[in-house]
């Protein structure tokens, strides 16, 4: 499936400008539908997990046209997550949560197309962190 970066590019751009409340909202639906993940984050400075997960989503949407260097960031990660104690279902709930928050956010910028595109997109990133 082809991504359409143009598209990820153009919905983040929307999100940025009220990106701390979107990572709250984010936060309050992960734990809210799906309680057992507030766990993983038990150690985390919250704070600084926002801004470390908004960073990685410019990131990552910044460097789609990149893979190799991507790529290898994202196995880092994966490599992280795993001595944080995510297990390969935790990228299911974060993804539904994730795409969730974006609906909120988006509102009419929130189309069946841009929903197929960050589906595409989170699903290929999930699959490069699992792979370590």
């Amino acid at each position: 499936m082809t991504i359409d970066i143009d598209r990820l590019e153009a919905t983040l751009e929307l999100v940025k400008p009220r990106a701390n409340e979107f990572l709250e909202s984010f936060y309050h639906n992960l734990f809210t539908d799906y309680p057992a993940t507030q766990a993983l984050f038990h150690r985390s400075d919250m704070k600084k997990q926002k801004i470390m997960l908004l960073n990685a989503l410019a990131f990552t949407v910044n460097n789609l046209r990149t893979p190799e260097k991507l790529d290898q960031t994202l196995k880092g990660l994966g490599d992280r997550h795993i001595q944080y104690g995510a297990l390969s279902e935790h990228y299911t709930l974060f993804g539904q949560s994730l795409l969730k928050t974006f609906e909120q956010y988006l509102g009419a910028d929130w189309t069946p197309e841009t929903q197929v595109a960050w589906l595409a997109a989170y699903q290929a990133i999930a699959d490069r962190m699992v792979k370590v």
